[in-house]
Parts: C-alpha cells; sequence; structure tokens
C-alpha cells in the first residue's frame, strides 16, 4: 500500500472515531492527547499511525470502521504498516 492512499484511511478512521462519542475518549485517554490535538496533528503521518494502531486494538472496532467506510477488514493494519514507526512493531 502507498503511503498516500494509507493516510486517506488513517484520516477516515480518524473522522469516524472522532464521530464515536464512546470511544473518542478512550482514545485520547490512552494518547494522552486533547480534544484540539486532534485537528492540529490530523495530517502528522505519526498521529496517524497511533489512530490506526488504536482501531486495530480491537476486531470489533475494525469491522465497525471498515463497515462504516466501505473498507475490507486487512486495510486498516495495511494502512497502518505503510506509515512511518511500522518497522518499530516489536512483538514480545
Amino acid at each position: 500500500m502507498q503511503p498516500e492512499q494509507a493516510e486517506i484511511i488513517a484520516l477516515q478512521a480518524l473522522g469516524w472515531l472522532v464521530g464515536n462519542e464512546e470511544l473518542c475518549p478512550v482514545f485520547l485517554g490512552a494518547s494522552g492527547g486533547a480534544a484540539e490535538d486532534i485537528h492540529a496533528r490530523a495530517t502528522d503521518p505519526a498521529f496517524q499511525a497511533s489512530v490506526l494502531e488504536f482501531i486495530t486494538m480491537d476486531d470489533a472496532w475494525v469491522i465497525a470502521f471498515c463497515d462504516t467506510v466501505g473498507l475490507a477488514y486487512d486495510q486498516p493494519l495495511r494502512a497502518r504498516y505503510a506509515l512511518p514507526g511500522a518497522e518499530q512493531v516489536s512483538w514480545t
């Protein structure tokens, strides 16, 4: 996946997350961010990656997001791997 396509998916994910009144505060709490940060950092690839990492933590979130925007279920994780920082993933 090209980084540009990954960024589009990340922005879709961010829009979905912001529209989710239950999940958005959980993301903000987990990331240490504030609501003001969302707009200011929306185009930052590292922030976009954090959005995708958060959503891909739970299969139900992935399914809900993908069903909402019409993506295949593997696309959020593929997008995450196309953005900066994925090379540092450690499974230990």
